[in-house]
C-alpha cells in the first residue's frame, strides 16, 4: 500500500519494523507527525487493523520479514534510517532473535543508512560475568554489540518495566484475605523504573531529529522511579480497591506456576541492581511523557474488573 506521493515528497524515508505492534506503533505514530520524516512501515500483515489506519494516516506499508535477508535489501533501500525491534517472545529462541538483529545490521551497513534506532536491553550475563542471565534481555544485548562493532550508526533506546504490564500480566490479584490485592513485584523496597510503551515514539523520533551525541551510544528510558507499595498506592488511588506491596521474593516469584516465571524473576533481579534508565533525559527527548499517576488515571477501564 503506497501513500500519497505528496506526503514522501521531500522527506527521509524511516523503516519502521514492529510497525503494527506496541513499540513501533509508538515510533510510526510518532514520525508520521514529523515535517521531516516519511514512514515506511514494516509489518507481516499489512492487511491487519493496525496497519491499514497507517496506511491512512500517511505512511507506506509494506510486508516485511526480518529472517530473508533478499526482503530487508528491498524493505531498506532508499531508507534514511531505521527502528528496528527484535522479539524474543514470539519464538522464545535467543539465537533467533540475535540471528535477526545481525541480518538487520548487516544489510544497514550494506545500504549505508545514516541511522538505526535499535530496541536494545543490556546483555545482563556479559554484565554479572555470567551469575545472573535474563536471556530476552541478552540477546538483544549481543544485537547492541554487533551493530556497533560492525560500524552501523546506530542508537539503542533500553525501555523500563512498562506501565501496561500492570493492566496486562501484571494485574495486581486477589489476596488471600479476599478483600484486598497484591502487586507482584519481586522488588522490595528498591526503586523500578517505568514507563508507558506509547511514550516511546516521541523519544525515537527526538533521536532521528536530533542524532548529534546519540549514534553509538546506549539510552536508557524511564518516565519515572517507583517503589512497588508507591505503584500500588496509585493503584488503589484510581481503582478504589486496597492494593498492597506483596512483599514476594525473587525466589518465591520463580516458583510460581505461570510461564516464563523464572526468566521473569531473574529480570525483577536486575531491576534490582537499578540498570541505568534517564529520567531526566527521557522527559527531554519526550517532554509530555506520562507519569504514572497519569497512566492509570487514563487507563481506569482496564482495570475496572479488579
Amino acid at each position: 500500500m503506497l501513500p500519497n506521493s505528496s506526503n514522501m515528497a521531500n522527506k527521509k524515508v524511516i523503516a519502521v519494523f514492529g510497525a503494527t505492534g506496541a513499540q513501533g506503533g509508538s515510533v510510526a505514530k510518532a514520525l508520521l507527525t514529523s515535517s521531516s520524516f516519511a514512514v515506511r512501515a514494516v509489518t507481516r500483515d499489512v492487511r491487519r487493523p493496525a496497519a491499514l489506519e497507517l496506511s491512512g494516516l500517511g505512511a507506506e506499508v509494506v510486508k516485511g520479514d526480518l529472517n530473508d535477508e533478499k526482503t530487508l535489501e528491498r524493505i531498506l533501500k532508499g531508507t534514511h534510517g531505521a527502528f528496528v525491534i527484535t522479539n524474543f517472545w514470539e519464538q522464545n529462541s535467543k539465537e533467533k532473535e540475535v540471528s535477526q538483529g545481525k541480518l538487520v545490521a548487516d544489510v544497514a551497513k550494506r545500504l549505508g543508512l545514516k541511522h538505526v534506532v535499535y530496541s536494545g536491553l543490556e546483555n545482563v550475563k556479559k554484565l554479572t560475568c555470567g551469575k545472573l542471565e535474563v536471556v530476552h534481555f541478552d540477546g538483544k544485548g549481543e544485537v547492541e554489540e554487533y551493530f556497533w562493532e560492525e560500524g552501523v550508526p546506530m542508537t539503542s533506546v533500553r525501555m523500563p518495566f512498562y506501565y501496561e504490564n500492570f493492566l496486562k500480566e501484571m494485574k495486581p490479584v486477589k489476596a488471600n484475605d479476599g478483600d484486598s490485592y497484591s502487586l507482584m513485584l519481586p522488588m522490595g523496597d528498591v526503586p523500578m523504573a517505568g514507563m508507558s510503551v506509547a511514550d516511546m515514539g516521541p523519544v525515537v523520533s527526538s533521536l532521528f531529529h536530533f542524532p548529534e551525541g546519540f549514534i553509538g551510544k546506549a539510552v536508557g528510558l524511564a518516565a519515572e522511579e517507583l517503589t512497588e507499595q508507591q505503584y500500588a498506592d496509585i493503584l488503589t488511588k484510581h481503582t478504589g480497591k486496597a492494593i498492597k506491596d506483596s512483599k514476594i521474593s525473587p525466589e518465591e516469584y520463580e516458583k510460581l506456576a505461570s510461564p516464563g516465571a523464572q526468566e521473569v524473576a531473574n529480570m525483577f533481579r536486575f531491576y534490582q541492581m537499578k540498570p541505568e534508565r534517564d529520567v531526566k533525559l527521557t522527559h527531554q527527548l519526550n517532554p509530555k511523557v506520562q507519569s504514572f499517576d497519569e497512566f492509570v488515571a487514563k487507563n481506569q477501564e482496564a482495570l475496572k474488573d479488579l
